[in-house]
């Protein structure tokens, strides 16, 4: 199972980079497209303090909203 949960939709290009960057590195992600699953938007509206953000993830239990791909890096590093 992965420790990172991406939030995000089809149409975003910072979805897009983040996507490959993190693949580049080899950090495996699982993705919900929140344009997909309705349901998962209104997890994520929960999450935010009612914004839909993308791409916004969940690395073992950290938010992080529109992150950078090193900010992603730091907070796997502080799970492991």
């Amino acid at each position: 199972m992965s420790k990172i949960t991406m939030y995000s939709t089809e149409w975003c290009s910072y979805c897009r980079t983040l996507k490959r960057a993190m693949t580049e590195r080899g950090i495996g992600f699982a993705e919900i497209d929140i344009d997909s699953e309705p349901e998962a938007g209104a997890t994520l509206e929960a999450l935010t303090g009612g914004y839909r953000t993308v791409p916004t993830l969940d690395v073992c239990g950290k938010y992080l909203v529109n992150p950078k791909i090193a900010e992603v890096v730091e907070a796997l590093e502080l799970c492991n």
